[in-house]
């Protein structure tokens, strides 16, 4: 795949939209969430942050690992600071996956927190699903208007 092609792929696409609907509706002083791939792709709500809070590559990796196994989401302390890691796909699309930085909490934390960081992911991983099929629809009307836009017009 050519750099052009992905940077304006669908999958992408759909990506970078999530991105932006999402880390609009996040507080400036709440937690960090994240958007990766594993080509190295990543939208973050807060990107300095991330870079000095988040987990390291090794750390990552350890807990992409424990999601593809069916570990979801994963959770990784790292000081005083939680990380939580979740798949991000909807049915035609991997978009990679969740990670949540959360400062200032602690394991028990997580723990207590589980249900609502799992509603969170899950309202995500709906937004993305909404996007797609909104793509598909107007994917599929835009070729319903070019079947019918080309039958009607003259041959020359």
């Amino acid at each position: 795949m050519h750099g052009y092609d992905a940077m304006f792929s669908a999958d992408e696409a759909l990506k970078a939209q999530v991105a932006a609907e999402v880390f609009d509706t996040l507080s400036e002083r709440g937690p960090i969430l994240a958007l990766m791939d594993r080509g190295g792709n990543c939208w973050s709500s807060h990107p300095e942050l991330f870079a000095t809070l988040g987990p390291g590559p090794e750390l990552l990796e350890d807990l992409w690992a424990k999601v593809d196994d069916g570990a979801e989401p994963a959770t990784a302390q790292i000081g005083d600071t939680t990380v939580m890691v979740a798949q991000l796909a909807t049915e035609q699309t991997n978009c990679g996956y969740l990670v949540l930085v959360v400062p200032r909490s602690s394991a028990e934390w997580a723990q207590i927190n589980l249900d609502l960081v799992e509603a969170l992911f899950g309202q995500v991983t709906l937004i993305a699903q909404l996007f797609e099929k909104s793509r598909c629809l107007n994917e599929a009307q835009a070729r319903t208007y070019s079947v019918y836009g080309t039958a009607s017009a003259p041959a020359n």
